[in-house]
């Protein structure tokens, strides 16, 4: 086994909700180095950023929040996988925080018996000894693609989200979308261009005509906390919120893009096909059915309610003090990780230095 170090935090993630974690963790007085450290998987700054689709630009984006302390530079026209990690990449050299990378962490322990022990992290690397963890590791990593009967005998392309890169490899094909969230629906008008296209969705949409307010924020924000602090799974972020007609996705709905069917009930080796005897030939299913969240180096925590899901109540583990989740449930938003980041850091800074904190 490796090295062991010690610190007071370990911040497992350096995307928004871990960068913003660890800016308030040293604005509150946690050293750098030895007070907390940013474990970070990827093998550069940018989080899930920087693995996006090259179409995705800044300005189609549902939108990019400044980090605490820097605003983003980015413009409308500028390829997101690039702007978002340029700026990342400026943040942690202007704050100087202390990020590590690429460090898998494969599980976090709790050290001993004592509820106040602490936590090993452990990376192939060598563990990390901590009195606190801030899991900020978000979903991208972890894609859900669900099962139908058929799946395997496909003879086309599947693929998800995360292995999209152009429209233009589907000119001139016939593909099947498959979910209700944002995503989607801008894949879907991309490729309908060069394409023949069939949506999908388990449920009809709901279209959210005009802006998505502050009001209407608090209220989605309410209902997704209220879900996991009872361990319920808080659903999609489009499933509290609907998608939004912005200009770009009227157009493909005058178009006729957006005329959805219900979701099929098997695959067939040619495409898919429904109980009622209807069926559409496809050369690939784009499955843009979303993410679950990245927390499986948890598991030794046995954390989980009956639902599925981890209780927290804010970003505090339900039973766990000195263990948060930011991006996690109703923070689970760039803005939403900002502001968890702030949260987590100041509750822990109360516990671990509370005389400091006082003052």
């Amino acid at each position: 086994m490796g090295s062991s170090r010690d610190v007071e935090v370990v911040v497992i993630g350096a995307g928004q909700g871990g960068l913003s974690t660890a800016y308030h963790l040293a604005r509150l007085g946690f050293a750098r180095g030895s007070g907390f450290v940013v474990l970070d998987g990827d093998g550069g700054p940018g989080g899930a950023w920087r693995h996006r689709w090259p179409s995705l630009t800044v300005g189609t984006t549902h939108r990019v929040h400044d980090l605490p302390g820097l605003a983003f530079p980015g413009r409308g026209e500028q390829p997101a996988a690039e702007a978002v990690p340029a700026y990342f990449a400026e943040y942690e050299r202007r704050f100087a925080l202390p990020v590590h990378r690429p460090v898998r962490v494969t599980a976090v322990r709790r050290a001993g018996e004592d509820p106040d022990g602490g936590f090993v992290v452990e990376t192939p690397g060598g563990d990390w000894s901590a009195r606190a963890v801030v899991n900020a590791t978000g979903t991208w990593t972890r894609p859900f693609v669900p099962r139908y009967p058929g799946q395997d005998a496909f003879r086309g392309r599947q693929l998800h989200t995360v292995d999209y890169r152009s429209a233009a490899e589907f000119a001139g094909q016939s593909v099947v979308v498959v979910g209700g969230g944002a995503s989607a629906v801008q894949l879907l008008a991309e490729i309908s261009e060069v394409a023949t296209t069939t949506w999908v969705t388990r449920r009809p949409p709901v279209w959210r005509e005009g802006p998505f307010d502050e009001a209407a924020g608090r209220e989605v924000v309410a209902r997704v906390a209220a879900a996991v602090r009872e361990g319920r799974s808080p659903g999609s972020v489009v499933g509290n919120t609907g998608l939004v007609v912005s200009p770009w996705l009227q157009a493909a709905r005058e178009r006729g893009v957006l005329d959805r069917l219900p979701v099929f009930d098997r695959i067939t080796p040619d495409g898919v096909a429904w109980d009622d005897g209807r069926s559409v030939r496809a050369d690939a299913i784009l499955w843009a059915t979303g993410f679950r969240a990245a927390v499986a180096h948890l598991a030794p925590l046995h954390l989980r309610a009956p639902g599925g899901a981890i209780p927290v109540d804010g970003t505090r583990v339900v039973g766990e003090p000195r263990l948060h989740l930011v991006g996690y449930g109703p923070s689970a938003s760039t803005i939403g990780a900002n502001r968890a980041g702030r949260a987590a850091a100041v509750d822990l800074a109360a516990q671990l230095h509370p005389v400091r904190a006082a003052a």
